[in-house]
């Protein structure tokens, strides 16, 4: 759902209990600055496969009784599953086992049957076939008249009567069929839809009647407008005309519409070949599709239980959507509970884990990733903003053991302030990116590729106390995420004590920069791969012009907070240099007129990383305003992003509340599940395939949404067409910073406690 549209729905129309915003008068528009925390409704799925059979878990249909067991319709046959229970058992005899293709549950909660060889009845336990009805039944529908049995042998009529065959002339191939309350039928089939009565039997399939005559799904919405679904989309109909139709460019994900279902709420759920759409009544639409949400993107049927649960037929089993009340502020509580579980591992690094079983998070492994110390640097900043909001010792005593993982990154290295990536136990069997060798081929292959390539064959050191581990080559990014959360500690959370140490720590980093000519030195003697900020490489070597602006940004910043926390005037003395003798304010203003081939959306994050520091430690006015403007630009060009990161960054450094919407948005639509599923954007026919904002990669041309994006983190391209990897399962430090943000800028209040 786009939710900043539900937002600014909610603010017009006044709808108690979703949202309370503050707003303050700028000119004549009023900007919205404040959220105060309330219960929204948070979606969440789980998989109910019915065995390892492919043709159990291919289930055509799916109903629900009242005391909460599923039935399910498949390949193989009829299932049931009680409700709290993960087993399907079967319910017909091994002689009748075979394709099923509908299940309904009637009034007196007796259960019909359509498989391969007739129509079946449960009731009281018990199983009965009825007479009649010809094999095999492909539809049933209940109605006010008795139960209808379709399939190619006709259509039958069992009630209190008997059983009686109609008169209706229609074609064989019936795909799903609905009553029309008026002792009618709508039948869908492959060469239209009928509507079929005692009197007569009409046909709709011309262009201005459906989007194609191939009809799949039927469905009737709140208004009493009949959906009716297909190849091509969604033809809704009432009073004997179209009145809308729904494809593609209206959010549907493939023109292979299979199914259409209402719901409790009267949204209107549409199930295609590449997931589920859902029209909700407000005008809005969201979409679910990938492992994260269903077994499968191939939808057969939809159906919804008392409790509004949508159980989902797939052609790998049986999804649960299920919702729960919940406010940001649980979901901290949630996403907290999961980070100390899975994701703190020794001697305090916040990272991914690995999942031995890819999706199955009751077993998991600690991990190792390149860029342990940014995304600890993250963490680190969280915890002190969560500190700043509510003064939580807890908080203030975890931040410490973050700087002190960080701070371990370079003593462990055993140099003048060269710091690791990240270290593991030497008793680690695994590791990313191995230690390896490069042939001499291979070497120059690579230099014909990357000259600025750097052949690392030791990549992993050990410490000399022999208790770690530490991976070198340390990158630019590293000292980018390292920074901001130094600052952040040091500001927001870190004692006196502890800030004397931090600025020790941070100093010996600059030093080693200044010593080894503005770049990170590798124990080898020589620059690491992507560490460079020295003059000489990026004002006076062409192969360094992609790096020029963004790396002068940074450099600029690392100097700024040496000073800031040491005062020594060595560090504003390089800094000035900087800016008068080689430009690199002039660099840096550039940086948002990028060239497109070295556009890369990594570059937008450390970017964000900086800006706090050049702006709050800067106290030079004219420096300062030339910072304050270039973010101010700089944010406009990434408000399509709806980066909650981003935006209370820019809140944070310019003082102000703005973009609030978006943020919440993003807050609120993240899923619960942290898994890294693969999310393939590729297949959708609602978007388009594109090369924007980053030139060489794949990516969509609408931003997706937080619920159908891979697991964030943030210096990944949020726009990417395909992305995941179900083996590990990511930190939810992505969301926790920018919550934390939010409630120490005043932007996100608590939910009022209510009065007696």
């Amino acid at each position: 759902m786009n939710l900043y549209r539900y937002f600014q729905q909610s603010l017009t129309m006044g709808m108690a209990g979703l949202l309370l915003w503050g707003c303050s008068a700028h000119g004549n528009q009023a900007s919205v600055t404040t959220y105060t925390d309330t219960a929204f409704e948070q979606d969440y799925h789980e998989p109910y496969p019915i065995g390892t059979d492919s043709k159990a878990n291919d289930v055509r249909h799916i109903a629900a009784d009242r005391q909460g067991t599923l039935w399910a319709a498949t390949a193989a046959g009829i299932y049931k599953k009680e409700s709290g229970q993960q087993h399907w058992a079967s319910v017909l005899s091994s002689a009748d086992e075979g394709p099923a293709y509908a299940v309904v549950v009637d009034e007196q909660s007796v259960v019909w049957f359509g498989v391969w060889n007739g129509l079946y009845r449960y009731k009281d336990q018990q199983l009965e076939r009825i007479n009649g009805p010809e094999a095999p039944i492909a539809s049933i529908t209940i109605a006010k008249e008795g139960i209808y049995a379709l399939g190619p042998q006709g259509v039958w009529l069992i009630n209190a009567k008997g059983v009686q065959k109609k008169p209706y002339r229609l074609a064989r191939s019936i795909r799903s069929s609905r009553s029309d309350n008026r002792g009618g039928l709508w039948i869908a089939t492959d060469v239209g839809l009928y509507h079929a009565t005692d009197q007569q039997t009409t046909v709709f399939q011309k262009p201005d009647e459906l989007l194609s005559a191939s009809v799949k799904g039927l469905a009737t919405d709140s208004s009493q407008a009949l959906w009716v679904g297909g190849l091509g989309g969604v033809t809704i109909r009432q009073d004997g005309k179209v009145q809308k139709t729904l494809r593609p460019a209206q959010g549907i994900p493939s023109i292979f519409v299979t199914c259409v279902e209402q719901a409790p709420d009267g949204s209107m759920w549409v199930g295609t070949e590449a997931g589920i759409v859902r029209y909700h009544p407000n005008k809005t639409h969201s979409l679910r599709f990938s492992r994260r949400w269903l077994l499968d993107d191939h939808i057969n049927d939809i159906t919804f239980d008392r409790q509004g649960t949508a159980w989902i037929a797939t052609t790998k089993g049986v999804s649960a959507i299920r919702k729960r009340p919940m406010t940001l502020a649980q979901k901290q509580d949630y996403f907290y509970d999961v980070l100390m579980q899975r994701h703190i591992r020794a001697p305090w690094i916040a990272g991914q884990c690995r999942l031995p079983t890819p999706g199955d998070i009751s077993r998991w492994e600690p991990d190792d990733d390149d860029n342990d110390g940014e995304y600890t640097g993250n963490y680190l900043a969280m915890e002190s903003f969560r500190y700043a909001a509510t003064k939580n010792p807890d908080a203030r005593q975890k931040a410490k053991k973050a700087f002190g993982f960080l701070k371990l990154l370079q003593e462990v290295t055993n140099t003048d302030g060269f710091f690791a990536r990240t270290v593991v136990p030497t008793d680690w069997t695994r590791v990313d990116d191995g230690n390896r060798t490069y042939t001499d081929r291979e070497r120059a292959d690579e230099r014909v590729n990357e000259p600025r390539f750097k052949p690392v064959e030791v990549r992993w050191h050990k410490s000399n106390d022999g208790k770690w581990l530490w991976k070198g080559d340390t990158s630019s990014d590293e000292v980018c995420g390292h920074m901001m959360g130094y600052y952040f500690y040091y500001e927001l959370a870190a004692d006196e004590a502890e800030k004397a140490v931090v600025r020790k720590h941070v100093a010996r980093i600059v030093d080693h920069l200044i010593a080894h000519n503005y770049t990170l030195t590798d124990i080898d003697g020589n620059h690491t791969r992507w560490g460079v900020w020295s003059p000489d490489r990026l004002n006076r070597d062409p192969d360094w012009a992609p790096d020029r602006n963004q790396n002068s940004m940074e450099l600029l910043a690392f100097l700024k907070l040496a000073y800031h926390m040491t005062g020594n005037p060595k560090y504003e003395q390089h800094y000035r240099q900087l800016i008068d003798r080689e430009g690199y304010l002039d660099n840096m203003g550039k940086n948002l007129d990028q060239n497109p081939a070295w556009f890369i959306y990594f570059d937008v994050i450390l970017a964000a990383y900086v800006y706090p520091i050049l702006i709050r430690c800067e106290t030079d006015p004219k420096l300062r305003a030339f910072y304050e403007e270039h973010m101010d630009r700089w944010l406009q060009q990434r408000k399509g992003d709806k980066n909650p990161l981003i935006n209370f960054l820019y809140c944070y450094s310019r003082n102000k509340k703005v973009e609030l919407a978006s943020s919440v948005e993003f807050l609120v639509d993240t899923p619960l599940d942290l898994v890294n599923w693969t999310i393939d954007h590729s297949k959708r026919e609602d978007v388009t395939m594109v090369h924007n904002p980053v030139l060489d990669e794949l990516q969509v041309s609408e931003l997706p949404p937080a619920s159908i994006r891979t697991v964030v983190r943030w210096d990944k391209n949020p726009w990417a067409a395909i992305n995941g990897q179900p083996d590990i399962e990511r930190e939810p430090v992505f969301w926790l910073l920018p919550y934390w943000m939010g409630r120490y800028l005043g932007m996100i209040e608590p939910a009022q406690p209510k009065l007696n």
